[in-house]
Parts: C-alpha cells; structure tokens; sequence
C-alpha cells in the first residue's frame, strides 16, 4: 500500500508546509534521506499552546502537538522529495520538550510524534530517536520535532 493509500485510510490529511519562521527551509533532501528542519505544532499557521510542558501545557496534550510536528514533518519532506510516495521510511527523530523545572516525561511526550510515524509506515517507521528537556523553544512553543525520512 502507498503512503499517500496509508494516510486516506487512516483518515489523516497532510496539512499545507509550515513557514519557516527564521533563515531555513523546512526540509533538505541529500542522497537517500530527506531532513526536516524543526518543526512546531503549527495548526493553520497559529501555535495552539505556548507554555512549558509540566506547568502552563499538560504532557498529554504536549504529546498530541508532537503528533502534529511529525505531520508537519511529513508534509515537509513530502514537498521536498517530490511526492508523498517517495517517502519510505522513518530513520530518526529528535524531539524538543520546553519543560518545566522537575519535569521528566520528555520520551512520553515525544511519543506523540513516534506513534503515528509507526502507524503511517508500519515497520518502516520504526526509528532511531531523542527526546530533550530544553529551557525555551521558539515563539513559546511547548514542543519541537525534527525527522529524517528514507527515500526510495
């Protein structure tokens, strides 16, 4: 089954490449792999929580804007590489948790973006990754994921 058959049926619609909100671009691709810059939870171009997780942003819902990261990733890469369906598998992901003192639930949170590349690419999804504390991210934001895709 294609990529693009995988998301019709599990009812996820790519949303449009977020804008680069500093000097980048959203994804490079070099050789087999296509890497995405950071990407913020971006939902129609606004944050939907700023905050650090553990005080202002719960680690559920942190979790539920790594999922969004990881789409906005996908879409990254997708427009980099020419097409969804070139997009194979997943070989990284380095994940971002703006947290508060004491907090310590980074790899739950970065869960979010890890589960649903498993359930687009199957096997394929399976990744090597991080998941970091950090003091602050940009604009306020409570997470931050970037991937690196294999191409086909």
């Amino acid at each position: 089954m294609s990529i693009a058959a995988r998301l019709v049926e599990l009812g996820i619609e790519l949303p449009p490449v977020a804008a680069p909100v500093a000097a980048y671009v959203p994804a490079v691709v070099h050789g087999g792999l296509v890497y995405t810059s950071g990407q913020l939870p971006f939902v129609e171009g606004a944050l939907p929580a700023v905050g650090k997780v553990g005080a202002e942003v719960s680690a559920e819902d942190a979790k539920s804007y790594a999922r969004t990261c990881a789409l906005n990733a996908l879409a990254a890469a997708a427009d980099a590489a020419g097409g969804i369906d070139r997009i194979v598998g997943v070989l990284r992901v380095g994940g971002f948790v703006a947290s508060a003192d004491g907090f310590t639930g980074q790899p739950g949170v970065i869960n979010g973006s890890s589960e649903v590349l498993g359930e687009i690419f199957g096997d394929a999804g399976r990744h090597a990754r991080a998941a970091v504390g950090v003091a602050e991210l940009p604009l306020g934001s409570p997470v931050e994921v970037e991937v690196a895709f294999i191409l086909a």
